[in-house]
């Protein structure tokens, strides 16, 4: 067996067994993504190879952990994309005006900001007290950041740029307030997001949503997971509703692609379509 065939092997085993300790399903997830990312968190990790570190991982859930972060994306930001957030305001947002009230999952939200982009968004649209927004991630910990709403500042500079750039119509210091090196995002904004851990390799759907975002995600999934995470956001959504991925990512040739219309192709918006 090449060094490579058991570095695989030695994959293969350690997920298999995180599954069934922790319930992390990454055995479906690309294989040269989650190498990578697991070679780039042993080299840090004091252990000389995969199988060492097995069972450590196994019994120390602080340790494994580490692990976690390590797997999962954590990159996120205010309003990341702005092109893809004027497109939400120009096309998405006329249509779920005209709902009573409007229910978002963001699966995927990472440490939160593009959920709360888009809760200023909504505000700025006059949606304030007429949504609810379920912001998933895998990770945890990443939620915990999340719930908080604090980020460096040092960041506030690019978000207002992309604020701006995503035609924002207020001014993007009156969502947060300064402490010291943080930025403090105004509580207002939190009580209409509930964060929660959700893992899409396993658990249940959300019912009855009229937006479901989720960018930059399956790309790191196998074909299969894509798939079982698709069948998963269509039986949450409700017709007439939206689909967000993200620009590398498309419903062409998937199992659902028939019950959708694409908005805007270029930034993988679509929509459901009502049943004849």
């Amino acid at each position: 067996m090449t060094s490579d065939e058991l570095i695989d092997l030695e994959i293969k085993l350690l997920m298999e067994g995180i599954y069934q300790v922790y319930g992390y399903d990454f055995r479906e997830y690309s294989e040269a993504s989650l190498r990578r990312r697991l070679l780039q968190w042993l080299s840090g990790s004091g252990f000389a190879s995969l199988s060492l570190a097995q069972s450590s991982l196994l019994r120390d859930r602080e340790l494994f952990a580490t692990l976690l972060r390590g797997i999962t994306v954590n990159v996120s930001e205010m309003f990341r994309d702005p092109p893809f957030f004027k497109a939400i305001r120009e096309l998405v947002v006329p249509h779920l005006k005209t709902y009573p009230f409007v229910k978002i999952w963001h699966a995927g939200c990472a440490s939160g900001e593009e959920a709360y982009s888009m809760a200023i968004l909504l505000e700025e649209e006059g949606l304030k007290g007429r949504f609810r927004i379920y912001a998933t991630d895998i990770n945890e910990e990443v939620i915990r950041t999340a719930q908080a709403g604090i980020y460096p500042l040092q960041e506030l500079q690019r978000f207002t740029r992309s604020y701006q750039q995503a035609d924002g119509t207020g001014s993007f210091s009156d969502y947060y307030t300064a402490r010291y090196d943080r930025a403090i995002l105004n509580a207002s904004l939190r009580e209409n997001i509930v964060f929660a851990a959700h893992n899409l390799a396993v658990d249940a759907d959300f019912g009855e949503m009229n937006l479901i975002l989720c960018r930059n995600v399956m790309i790191y999934f196998k074909q299969p997971l894509k798939e079982r995470v698709l069948g998963l956001f269509d039986s949450s959504l409700v017709p007439g509703g939206f689909l967000c991925l993200g620009t590398k990512e498309s419903l062409h040739h998937r199992r659902i692609s028939d019950r959708y219309e694409a908005i805007t192709p270029r930034m993988q918006i679509y929509r459901k379509r009502y049943a004849k």
